[in-house]
């Protein structure tokens, strides 16, 4: 398997669907084994969440049809692990 195994999106969501809604239409997603959102900026009608999805060959053009159907924008695609096993960032030098 040498498909998308964990995809990193930083995301602009409405305060409506919920976090957890979101995460669950996103479970649904076939190839998702796995999703974690997490909240970092909340203004008066939107959120700012990180959502990583891991799972089997993920389909990029499904889940980002998944986010906006519920009313989110994808704003960058932070990380992408592709290939036949997970491959973890390493610092460097230049992270410091």
């Amino acid at each position: 398997m040498t498909g998308i195994q964990r995809l990193v999106l930083d995301v602009l969501k409405p305060h409506q669907p919920s976090m957890m809604d979101l995460a669950k239409s996103m479970c649904e997603v076939e190839g998702v084994t796995g999703v974690n959102l997490s909240l970092y900026e909340v203004d008066q009608k939107t959120e700012n969440i990180k959502i990583t999805i891991k799972g089997i060959d993920i389909n990029y053009s499904t889940i980002k049809s998944t986010i906006e159907n519920q009313g989110a924008v994808i704003h960058s695609i932070d990380e992408v692990v592709a290939g036949k096993e997970l491959v973890e960032g390493v610092e460097t030098p230049q992270d410091r």
